[in-house]
């Protein structure tokens, strides 16, 4: 299912409007599903292993606060929010400006921060732990069954 942007996101609480909410694609919407972003953001950190720890470990305890509330949607942003600490470390490991590209539009040398990379680990381990639970693929199975 591709992400619809065509929504009034700043109108819509997908908390009581489940069925406008679109899984997409990786992180697809994760700054715009209203009351999830405002839920979550604010403990997204990933600047040292330290605080990228303490971030997943909050982000993950509200997915499982959402999974026992039977809340796929909250659910799939707490995954969105973990796959892109992984992402975002990833990027600032491999870039130290978070900048992949050059005003040319060529890909610049890597420059590896090993503190960043550590970051990127930490979220990929909670990130793996909600793509790989069952209870999240069945919802998810039946979320898009029912709702495209």
């Amino acid at each position: 299912m591709v992400f619809n942007y065509n929504l009034d996101y700043e109108h819509i609480n997908f908390r009581e409007h489940p069925e406008l909410y679109s899984v997409g694609r990786g992180e697809q919407g994760v700054l715009l599903v209203e009351p999830y972003k405002s839920e979550i953001l604010p403990h997204w950190r990933f600047k040292t292993p330290e605080i990228a720890k303490n971030s997943s470990d909050k982000i993950y305890d509200i997915y499982l606060n959402y999974k026992e509330n039977n809340d796929f949607v909250g659910m799939d942003m707490a995954r969105k929010f973990l796959q892109m600490g992984y992402t975002r470390s990833r990027r600032y490991a491999n870039h130290k400006s978070g900048k992949k590209y050059n005003e040319n539009g060529e890909v610049k040398v890597r420059e590896i921060d090993l503190e960043k990379a550590k970051s990127a680990s930490i979220f990929e381990e909670k990130w793996k732990l909600v793509r790989e639970d069952q209870d999240y693929l069945k919802l998810k199975k039946k979320y898009q069954q029912k709702y495209g």
